[in-house]
């Protein structure tokens, strides 16, 4: 699609006259053009001049909107304040407030589309503009764009404030039920979790969306909300075969992850040592995640092994606040951490940042939700001879000042999309809300179950020295944004009652309140988006929201060195096109000459976005550098293992039948039964030889979910073949003798 017929069909028609004139200027460039043959100095003087009115006429409307926002925010604020200190129920009052808050969230949406729509505009004309007259405006307009930096603009901040308050109306001024920092022991427990990636041409609209079902986690309300309480930041640990990153994408039973996390700056004193324990179904148990606590001063010391938690742990005994079950599960993941580093050699490897918004109601853990923004993947490790952060256990060069532009490219791996999140803790049987639902299947989102921000890190920045491959890379060269959802959009309420025909989205549905586990040492943050709520990242369950038929949207082709073929997630999308990794439409860089092997596509599937695709023909085919593979996504079911074991408790049964048989003709035949014995013996064992290997074998190809076969069609021949001998034999024996007891 066209830039200029995207903005036509985007633009909000009440604000039109405030968009940059991009038809205008387009003309402009080529009426010029046409007309003196050569681009001059005054067509370059009267464009330039052209170009910064346009830029005043968007920094200013911008600035304007932004504040009306803020003070029909803070008038909105003050009415519902009024309400609730006359102590009177006025169910009218809160349902005006609620239209009214309906239209700002409506009007903060419009605006972030506003933003983006205006940005893009303008780079794209400035790009325009030095491809056809050869004149470079780009690096002076820049300046001129920093210097009215209406794109800058943060929403978060509004967007608390904003949930906050519609969550009082909402509710009609009643607190909610529970703590939001209430909770037993954060020492081990698993959730279920769905992941998603959104599209940065989503993100607002996306926690406008949720912000009406679920209030933006805050911890501590009184305290006023900094863009660095949300900032979370993790150095993952492997060793140089990277056994960890192996056993994660394979998910291996007992796959671990191991890392050191830490909430805010750089200036953070208390470090988390987190490990999480991948479990298979069939083993009964559930994925753990664990961690204990630790002195960012003491941390290069316990990664020597010359600093223990013995002295923290007698701290814990004589305050007496946990069990002495607490306590000696504290000191065994210590230990074990720490003996695991010293012994497999485990060193840093790859950093994770990320800002975290989290969406709950207070003290109802049924549905968590989170929005990791701003994803960066930064090199850790010492593998190339570079020593990134010295004797440190992280690199100093950098804090949270998100884009890291002082880093070398080949560090960083800049995410092109947010991660969304949806934990749900739902009784067996029972749905989840229809809301969430709805927003899993809408075009806001993309389904990427099991994507690990660790796995791509590594995946993509060192990627010469792994072997296998994420599935969701073929996800990375499509484009993820979808043709608008009508039952998944801002609402904006007219006087008649009715919502806009472009939105239809309800805000009714509340859900009953649970009981929730917080942090018992909480974080003193403002929005709850760091350590209280982040403790989450737990491994994908089956996935309640989705219909299995989403799984596989498109047939796939796959040709790679195993010829093995894997069921991907994915619609029928475009190709994504760029060089940049850092752009939004083309993420990778580094190993370039690697990944631009691994995905090659045919040249008669390239379409452009927005035109009609058919989804039945629709082909990605991917292939793999020599030596190299793609990890398929493949669920082993517990009843898998157990079809297998009837399988060969069946043969059993038959082998067993076979050895009585052969028991009683060598205890009471005569001769002839004797030898007849030994053969339906011989045939007896060989039932169990065959039976037993290939249960083993059937194992250990669903234990490495290898995609088949796992027939057999010579054994169960050759051992029919035998039994017929046996029995032949059998007859022809008995037959001869019978013959020459005749007279």
């Amino acid at each position: 699609m066209k830039f200029g017929h995207q903005l036509k069909t985007s633009l909000y028609p009440e604000w039109v006259f405030y968009y940059v004139a991009y038809g205008q200027l387009k003309a402009e460039l080529k009426t010029r053009l046409a007309r003196n043959g050569v681009w001059t100095e005054d067509d370059e003087s009267a464009f330039a001049e052209l170009l910064e009115k346009e830029l005043d006429k968007v920094y200013s409307f911008q600035k304007v909107k932004s504040g009306e926002i803020m003070r029909r925010l803070q008038h909105a604020r003050q009415e519902v304040e009024e309400i609730i200190q006359s102590n009177e129920t006025q169910n009218e009052d809160y349902a005006l407030l609620e239209q009214e808050l309906s239209h700002i969230i409506a009007d903060v949406h419009d605006l972030a589309k506003f933003t983006r729509l205006n940005y893009t505009g303008f780079l794209k004309i400035i790009k325009k503009h030095d491809k056809l007259t050869r004149w470079i405006l780009r690096p002076i307009f820049l300046v001129r764009l920093n210097s009215k930096p209406f794109y800058k603009e943060n929403y978060d901040g509004l967007i608390v404030k904003l949930s906050s308050l519609y969550d009082t109306v909402r509710t009609r001024g009643k607190a909610h039920g529970g703590d939001s920092s209430a909770g037993g022991s954060q020492q081990a427990f698993v959730r279920q979790t769905t992941k998603y990636w959104v599209h940065p041409d989503n993100i607002t609209e996306l926690k406008l969306i949720i912000l009406k079902h679920l209030p933006v986690l805050v911890f501590n309300p009184n305290k006023e909300f900094n863009p660095a309480d949300s900032a979370i930041s993790s150095v993952y640990f492997d060793n140089e075969d990277f056994e960890l990153y192996m056993g994660r994408l394979e998910k291996s039973e007992g796959a671990e992850a191991l890392r050191l996390r830490w909430y805010g700056g750089m200036d953070q004193q208390q470090i988390f040592v987190e490990r999480k324990t991948h479990r298979e179904d069939w083993t009964g148990e559930k994925s753990v995640k664990a961690r204990f606590p630790i002195k960012e001063k003491y941390v290069n010391a316990f990664l020597r092994g010359e600093y223990t938690l013995e002295a923290t742990i007698a701290k814990m005994r004589a305050e007496g606040k946990k069990s002495e079950k607490e306590i000696a599960e504290f000191e065994q993941l210590s230990s074990e951490c720490q003996y695991g580093i010293l012994t497999k050699g485990f060193g840093p490897v790859m950093r994770t940042f990320y800002n975290r918004t989290a969406f709950q109601l207070p003290g109802d853990a049924r549905v968590r939700i989170s929005l990791d923004t701003e994803l960066t993947l930064i090199r850790e490790d010492n593998l190339d001879g570079r020593r990134r952060s010295g004797n440190n256990w992280r690199r100093m060069d950098i804090g949270i000042d998100w884009p890291f532009t002082q880093l070398q490219d080949d560090d960083i791996c800049r995410f092109p999309y947010a991660v969304l999140e949806v934990k749900l803790q739902t009784q067996h049987g029972q749905e989840p809300p229809e809301w969430v639902r709805e927003l899993v299947n809408s075009h806001l989102v993309e389904s990427v179950p099991k994507f690990s921000k660790f796995i791509h890190g590594v995946s993509t920045l060192i990627e010469h020295r792994v072997q296998l491959f994420p599935f969701w890379y073929h996800q990375m060269d499509i484009d993820i944004r979808k043709p608008p959802s009508k039952n998944m959009s801002i609402s904006r309420p007219d006087p008649s009652g009715y919502s806009t025909p472009a939105n239809t989205t309800s805000d009714d549905d509340r859900e009953p309140r649970l009981t929730t586990e917080e942090e018992d040492n909480a974080y003193q943050g403002g929005a709850k988006t760091a350590q209280e709520y982040d403790w989450e990242d737990e491994e994908d369950e089956e996935n309640p929201l989705e219909p299995s038929t989403r799984w596989i949207q498109r047939p796939q082709s796959f040709s790679s060195a195993s010829s093995e073929q894997a069921p991907l997630l994915g619609r029928p999308h475009p190709p994504r096109r760029g060089k940049n990794r850092n752009n939004l439409i083309a993420p990778f860089k580094p190993g370039a000459d690697t990944l631009r092997y691994l995905f090659r596509r045919s040249k008669d599937r390239t379409r452009q976005f927005g035109q009609d695709d058919d989804p039945s023909s629709q082909t990605t085919y991917l292939i793999t550098p020599p030596g190299r593979r793609i990890a398929s996504l493949v669920r082993v079911e517990p009843k898998v293992f157990f079809a297998n074991e009837r399988t060969f408790l069946s043969w059993l049964q038959f082998s067993v039948l076979l050895g009585g048989l052969a028991l009683g003709l060598l205890n009471f035949g005569d001769k002839i039964s004797r030898i007849s014995a030994g053969l339906f013996t011989f045939v007896a064992l060989s039932f169990m030889v065959y039976a037993l290997a290939t249960y083993h074998w059937r194992a250990y190809k669903i234990r490495n979910r290898e995609l088949g076969p796992f027939d057999d069609r010579i054994g169960p021949t050759l051992l029919c073949f035998i039994l017929l001998t046996a029995t032949v034999t059998n007859f022809f024996l008995q037959w001869d003798y019978e013959k020459k007891k005749r007279p």
